[in-house]
């Protein structure tokens, strides 16, 4: 009969796995093992699909990735021969039934067991129902003497007590591995769901993380372990790489995390900070460009974009260009400059006046008998947009973009034009985050920044009135609300999906409402053809909000 131990070493992989990359990620899995062998860990715990990457999306449909992954996690399994700690790691399985988002646990040369995911989100950024079929409710893993129950992410989240289950199949602890993104207050949310799982299973849970961005998501790490008392034993810090030893001690018959560490957690600014510059570096990296490229205006999306390269990426891999006109001020030449200066990026100036009366010129014969307006405006716009794809084409740098949540909602931004380029850290940001985000960088500098400390956002481009300058004294309230109203206005039906009446009835003009819902609506083809960026609120353009383009619905109360 195989002993019961009362003590065992876990160790949590809080790594940034690379979707598709199964050989990387197979070498990175090897390295942590190591690192975790050498802090003396019985079991190395890695998160959701490691080997994979999550998500992997339709990846799972190709019958030679599935073997790829098979084939990885057969080879991490045979270095489990060496007597040294055995292995939780995800990865998708297929057999004759389906394709499952499992986990495999490896020890002593093998795989000892596998568990399916049971179930399935289909929300949000979650899509699995499309490529996985559900597993069938678990029983535990016995990993040297100890019983382990292993659900996987969404099973603890949903209402089909999986912990439940498992506790009454006689499973002693609970490990969860997740690839859980983030959105603002999400680490609460998390520790919230883990605690109602201890109550209802009377188990300890540990809880592993993955970080990195992927597309529009990034993840945020902050694992941690809640014990059967209800009390926080074990946290990891967000936004960071690491493998971390636990210690778990079994007093009687019950386990509970003894050790480990207990890092602080960022507040809302430096999260949505951190995973705004960590986004952008990692769809940089991972996607292979070597620099970034960006129009820097002087005004203050622009401006913060900047210091998230900056900071992302380091100064020496950002280029700015100012792209000024005759309405562009002088205030602005002046300002962008400062910028560029404080973060000490490359400052191009390229006039456009030339080209935009060129274009003028073409189009004379065909515009005559008409009024400027809107279209001329534009074609400075995308005259700007036309120079940043040339440079990006000719040094290979990738343009970012700048176009907040608040332009993006209602349509104030021009297609081809500032909305060209590849990523937009600030696109699930509201114009009146920009500006929180801007103040709180010039006073902080976040753990992992490239950039300098101190003021980097002159605070002569934070204190002026926002405005695209595409005509003489223009301003953003020449044509919509105040910010503070607009962003108020637009996250109640875009996030709180609320009626029209409701909206009223927290003191919004009535017009005013019904204008911006039509706005909302009408700008749903821009948005479509806009780039990727990322997710901070529970509700971004994309994933999460998949309205119609061509749609007649309008909320009359």
């Amino acid at each position: 009969m195989t002993s019961r131990p009362d003590r065992l070493k876990i160790a949590v992989v809080q790594l940034n796995p690379i979707v598709g990359d199964v050989a990387g990620n197979l070498e990175k899995a090897r390295g942590a093992r190591r690192e975790a062998g050498a802090q003396g860990a019985d079991l190395v715990f890695f998160t959701e699909l490691f080997i994979a990457g999550y998500p992997p999306e339709d990846l799972v449909l190709k019958p030679a990735f599935l073997a790829a992954c098979a084939q990885a996690v057969e080879a991490l399994a045979g270095d489990t021969a060496d007597g040294g700690p055995g292995i939780v790691i995800g990865y998708p399985r297929v057999d004759d039934h389906g394709r499952y988002n499992s986990i495999a646990v490896l020890d002593g040369g093998r795989v000892i067991a596998t568990r399916d995911k049971v179930d399935l989100p289909n929300y949000g950024e979650f899509d699995e129902k499309r490529v996985f079929q559900a597993g069938p409710m678990p029983g535990p893993v016995g990993f040297r003497g100890v019983r382990i129950g292993i659900p996987i992410c969404e099973d603890i989240w949903g209402d089909l007590s999986v912990c439940e289950t498992l506790a009454e199949s006689g499973a002693e602890m609970i490990l969860v591995p997740n690839g859980s993104p983030y959105y603002r207050g999400k680490m609460d949310v998390r520790q919230q769901v883990v605690i109602r799982q201890v109550i209802e299973s009377g188990l300890p849970v540990l809880y592993a993380n993955q970080v990195g961005g992927q597309d529009e998501l990034v993840f945020d790490g902050g694992s941690f372990a809640i014990n059967a008392d209800k009390q926080l034993a074990f946290q990891l810090g967000q936004f960071e790489e690491t493998v971390a030893l636990t210690e778990w001690v079994r007093e009687g018959d019950e386990w509970r995390c003894a050790a480990g560490p207990v890092a602080p957690l960022p507040d809302r600014l430096e999260a949505d900070y951190t995973a705004c510059m960590v986004g952008l570096r990692d769809y940089v990296e991972k996607n292979g460009f070597k620099q970034v490229v960006l129009g820097l205006s002087g005004g203050i999306d622009s401006a913060i974009c900047t210091a998230l390269a900056v900071d992302a990426l380091g100064h020496e891999r950002v280029r700015t260009v100012m792209l000024p006109y005759r309405y562009t001020a002088e205030s602005s030449l002046t300002d962008a400059e400062a910028c560029a200066k404080a973060l000490n990026t490359r400052y191009d100036v390229v006039p456009i006046a030339e080209p935009v009366e060129g274009f003028t010129a073409a189009l004379e014969s065909i515009f005559e008998g008409t009024e400027e307006g809107i279209t001329e405006e534009n074609l400075q716009s995308r005259t700007r947009g036309v120079i940043l794809m040339a440079l990006s084409n000719k040094f290979g740098s990738m343009v970012v973009t700048t176009g907040n949540k608040s332009e993006m909602s209602v349509g104030y931004a021009t297609l081809y034009g500032d909305m060209n380029g590849g990523f937009n850290p600030i696109k699930d940001l509201y114009k009146t985050e920009v500006y929180q985000l801007s103040r709180w960088r010039n006073s902080n500098k976040p753990k992992g920044a490239r950039g300098p400390s101190g003021e980097v956002i002159p605070v002569s481009i934070i204190d002026k009135a926002p405005s695209a300058e595409l005509r003489e004294n223009q301003t953003d309230q020449d044509s919509l609300p105040d910010y503070a109203v607009l962003d108020d206005i637009l996250e109640c039906l875009v996030e709180g999906e609320m009626a029209t009446e409701t909206i009223v009835a927290r003191g919004h003009d009535e017009a005013l409402v019904h204008r911006i819902e039509h706005l909302l609506y009408i700008a749903e083809y821009k948005r479509r053809q806009s780039a990727p960026g990322v997710k901070i609120t529970r509700k971004n353009f994309g994933r999460d909000r998949r309205y119609p383009i061509t749609n007649r619905f309008r909320d009359r109360g």
